[in-house]
């Protein structure tokens, strides 16, 4: 990967074009993007960091004003960040989510978004992903967060749920 040809745009200053041009760069870091899960807190990431996973009940986009915003590249810029500064500074979830959180916040902005609209979308879709009966968990799901914020709750269903998966899966084997 070229890390030149990436920069477009060059400012030492807070720049919405530099910004733009991050959030292409961090997308090019991940394998892929995947919406078939069920993922707690509307997004996650696999163990590796190769797939940022986004739940399969969150709208891939919705309409602010006269445009249609597609929300995936604001979360993966938010999973990717907060995933490093988890592996590689051995950050809290708590700490490392929130400047994941100003990342997703700033790109948002960066693209002419109101953070208000994106926020209340958001918002709107938060409780409904936490209460839904979990049917469909990856794997490799990370599941650092969960024990960082001590939500053994959401950690019990996400382990059963993947070994439900497990087990379907020997069934059909047999």
């Amino acid at each position: 990967m070229k890390r030149q040809a990436e920069a477009h745009q060059r400012s030492e200053n807070i720049s919405d074009e530099v910004m733009n041009d991050v959030v292409k760069a961090l997308r090019k870091r991940v394998r892929s993007v995947d919406h078939s899960y069920d993922i707690p807190y509307i997004a996650g990431y696999s163990r590796d960091g190769r797939t940022i996973y986004i739940d399969r009940h969150l709208p891939r986009s919705f309409r602010s004003w006269t445009s249609r915003v597609y929300v995936a590249p604001f979360l993966v810029a938010h999973e990717i960040v907060e995933k490093a500064l988890i592996d590689e500074l051995d950050l809290h979830y708590l700490h490392a989510h929130q400047i994941g959180l100003r990342t997703e916040r700033a790109a948002v902005e960066a693209a002419g978004i109101s953070w208000r609209a994106y926020e209340a979308f958001m918002k709107k879709y938060e409780k409904p992903i936490q209460e839904e009966k979990l049917e469909r968990v990856p794997r490799d799901l990370d599941l650092r967060p969960y024990r960082d914020l001590k939500d053994f709750p959401v950690l019990q269903k996400l382990v059963a749920t993947e070994r439900r998966g497990k087990n379907s899966a020997r069934v059909r084997r047999d």
